[in-house]
């Protein structure tokens, strides 16, 4: 096993290991038996279907490959007996997104997941592999095409036990998770109208990667850039009252006063990923990129930065937001800054209802013998999908998908024991809210 995958994988292992050889207890309800005896037989079946959907290269602007991903998957729906339509991206510069509806009786359930990827067809980790019985590895795996077989895998048990007839879902499988179109209301309107149809969401992320956590919060995900304007002359000339401090003194103050006055908040963060400065800057903002060029001897007239800012709930980010303006307007001499925000991902605030679901899969998780489940730190579970539909339904929950590790890297794997955990425990989840 490669040493990138020993850590977690072993983690992994010492869970699996506390679970009875037959994958968990055989429940008493004659439903939720027939729901875990089908998902017991389908654990090659479902690594030969990651495989293909692996194989087909989604990365987000690889618009025909996320549609070929969703080709693969709408006619294992259909055979459910799902309406499954297509959404196109062209009104947000991306692919689209596979929608899938089971209208029937009960709560309105939510499923979110997504068919791209970050590596593009230029990037050279682009095949499945089995690197041992347990392990596979390849883009998607855990993020997040391993969620989707989970999902399939828990919606036919409910079929084969004769009660998904019961059940009204809504599965929404966007095409750009990793890459949001623009504008992000036009990428996002499907997922935010289904989830005021809806009662509970449920996402498919593989979040923080351990079997014994699943997501009820979420931090946001937003862009701020700053640019500062300043007089240029010859560097000797700095300080003076008619030039005074330069572009890059001014963003070097805003920034270290954010480091100052700002951090420390609970699960509040900003991180400058971007700084720019001199006599020309050339700055792109997607991909972002910059270019610049200047002397020594010459006061820089421009700097930029661009970061990120993650927080817990629209109260935090607005707060924060007021402070860097505020940080941002107390410009040292002859200069002028400016600071934007972009919308970005929201955040999924900690609620009684999703603390209400969570127990409830806690529940169904120790009745299955796969122990219990608690809330992971939101420090580890970054932006996704299902931050989008939070505020609109009662209870919501995420990381229920396939788990592994390395996502977003050329060491991405997925730890095929926990199939059988999560197919399971989200089978029979799903038959516990119809009922």
């Amino acid at each position: 096993m490669p040493a990138a995958l020993r850590p977690i994988a072993l983690m992994f292992l010492a869970t699996v290991l506390t679970v009875p050889a037959a994958w968990g207890k055989t429940p008493a309800d004659r439903s939720e038996k027939a729901i875990v005896a089908y998902v017991k037989t389908q654990q090659e079946a479902a690594a030969a279907l990651l495989e293909k959907a692996v194989n087909i290269n989604s990365g987000t602007m690889n618009f025909a490959g996320v549609r070929a991903v969703g080709d693969l998957f709408r006619p294992h729906f259909d055979a459910l007996g799902f309406q499954t339509r297509w959404v196109d991206g062209a009104a947000f510069g991306r692919a689209g997104h596979l929608v899938a509806d089971h209208k029937g009786k009960g709560p309105h359930v939510l499923l979110i997941a997504h068919l791209d990827t970050v590596f593009e067809p230029d990037h050279p980790f682009q095949k499945f592999e089995r690197v041992d019985s347990n392990i596979v590895r390849g883009p998607g795996t855990s993020d997040m095409k391993g969620g989707i077989v989970v999902a399939l895998t828990a919606l036919n048990a409910l079929k084969k036990a004769g009660a998904l007839d019961k059940l009204n879902i809504t599965v929404i499988m966007h095409g750009d998770e990793e890459d949001s179109g623009a504008p992000l209301a036009a990428a996002r309107e499907t997922i935010i109208e289904a989830a005021k149809a809806a009662d509970i969401a449920i996402g498919l992320e593989n979040a923080a990667d351990d079997p014994s956590t699943a997501v009820t919060a979420r931090r946001s995900s937003g862009r701020w850039q700053i640019k500062v304007t300043a007089k240029s002359a010859h560097s000797s000339q700095i300080f003076t009252d008619e030039v005074g401090a330069g572009a890059i003194y001014e963003l070097s103050r805003i920034l270290n006063s954010f480091y100052n006055e700002l951090r420390g908040e609970e699960l509040l963060t900003f991180n400058p990923g971007l700084i720019a400065g001199s006599t020309q800057v050339e700055y792109v903002p997607e991909p972002l990129q910059a270019k610049t060029s200047g002397k020594d001897n010459i006061i820089a007239p421009i700097a930029i930065a661009s970061g990120d800012l993650r927080a817990i709930t629209p109260d935090q980010i607005k707060r924060t937001q007021e402070k860097m303006r505020a940080i941002v307007a107390a410009h040292l001499p002859q200069t002028n800054a400016e600071i934007t925000f972009d919308e970005g991902y929201p955040p999924m605030a900690p609620t009684e209802g999703n603390k209400r679901l969570l127990g409830l899969y806690d529940k169904v998780s120790q009745d299955l013998g796969f122990g219990p489940v608690t809330a992971v730190n939101p420090r580890r579970a970054g932006a996704a999908d299902v931050s989008f539909a939070a505020d609109h339904v009662e209870m919501a929950i995420d990381g229920l998908g396939l788990l592994g590790g390395d996502a977003h890297t050329p060491d991405e794997f997925a730890d095929m024991r926990t199939f059988q955990i999560q197919a399971q425990r989200l089978g029979v989840l799903l038959y516990r809210l119809g009922k």
